[in-house]
């Protein structure tokens, strides 16, 4: 005797979901069938810049057509941003976003052109660009923790650089401040190259460098790295300890980071045909080897686990800023 067959409830809602997403998976089995325009948010030319021409050389075997970059600089991200969030959400466009664009500037600004939360979809991450502290090279402290001893005996009398006000480098050195409860003068600069350029110069004693930018100075010995925001030691810079070591701030991280993101009606089989081809091209091993060399980290992760950073650092950066009042506005 035959036994029927049954279904349970949860079997047939499953087979029904997997009914309904075959008309859309089909309708994007050719995706993508002309070039793709990645919208970097910083000038040409930059470690932004340079990382994202990489990613899309890398990726472009996979997806059988071109990343094309387009360069939208100015207004702390939120040119590009803007751009990239009012775009059809067909895959055709993406955007290279950082902790800047989905973590710091709904707290800086009162009022965006976009919606971070609700204008983006994850793609996947590509790159941690590595923090230090660092000084010129006749500071006389010689370690993060003299400095720190300093800073609270004579309160207010070291001015600190940074490229400019809710960067990474300013939020990190501010939060340092306030964690180890000292007190530092500001000075922001519009961009870390002239920054850089004036503790190179001696004319500013302290600032947080990305390793991207600042290696060059640092293996020239033109300016002092005291500690690492990474959790971790910088594999290229295995003297520097971390600020969690050399502070004993256990759970003290920063760094500036960057995924990929588009607009958040793109179709899910996009957002896997994107995702899949951007971890292909950050595993490949020349791929690895030419971020090492420039000093960035490479990040691995998708779509949950890039909102899931995103999450953790709200979490944190949100309210330093509120507490701080800084704003951009």
């Amino acid at each position: 005797m035959t036994r029927p067959i049954r279904f349970s409830r949860r079997a047939a809602l499953a087979a029904g979901v997997a009914a309904a997403a075959l008309p859309l998976r089909s309708a994007w089995a050719g995706f993508p069938e002309r070039p793709i325009t990645w919208i970097v948010a910083y000038a040409a030319g930059g470690g932004s810049d340079t990382l994202a021409r990489i990613l899309a050389e890398a990726m472009t075997p996979a997806l059988g057509q071109t990343l094309v970059i387009e360069n939208k600089p100015g207004g702390a991200t939120n040119i590009g941003a803007s751009a990239a969030a009012k775009a059809e959400p067909d895959g055709y466009t993406v955007f290279t976003a950082d902790n800047g664009t989905l973590v710091f500037n709904p707290a800086l600004f009162k009022k965006l052109p976009y919606d971070p939360a609700k204008d983006f979809q994850p793609v996947g991450l590509m790159a941690r660009f590595p923090l230090l502290l660092a000084v010129r090279l006749d500071s006389v402290s010689s370690d993060a923790k003299g400095l720190v001893e300093r800073a609270r005996a004579e309160l207010g009398s070291i001015d600190y650089a940074s490229p400019g006000v809710g960067s990474p480098h300013h939020l990190t050195m501010a939060r340092l401040a306030r964690e180890s409860g000292i007190e530092l003068n500001h000075v922001p600069y519009k961009g870390a190259a002239p920054a850089l350029n004036d503790l190179v110069g001696g004319h500013i004693e302290l600032m947080v460098v990305d390793y991207p930018s600042a290696a060059g100075q640092i293996r020239a010995g033109k300016i002092r790295p005291l500690a690492a925001t990474t959790a971790e030691r910088i594999s290229q810079l295995p003297d520097v300890p971390t600020i969690r070591e050399a502070l004993g701030l256990a759970d003290f991280e920063a760094s500036a980071w960057q995924g990929l993101v588009v607009p958040a009606a793109t179709p899910d089989p996009v957002v896997e045909r994107l995702f899949g081809a951007l971890a292909a091209a950050v595993a490949e091993p020349k791929v690895r080897a030419r971020m090492t060399e420039i000093g960035l980290q490479p990040l691995t992760g998708g779509p949950a686990e890039m909102q899931a950073l995103i999450d953790a650092e709200r979490a944190v950066w949100v309210p330093l800023i509120r507490d701080l009042s800084i704003t951009l506005d």
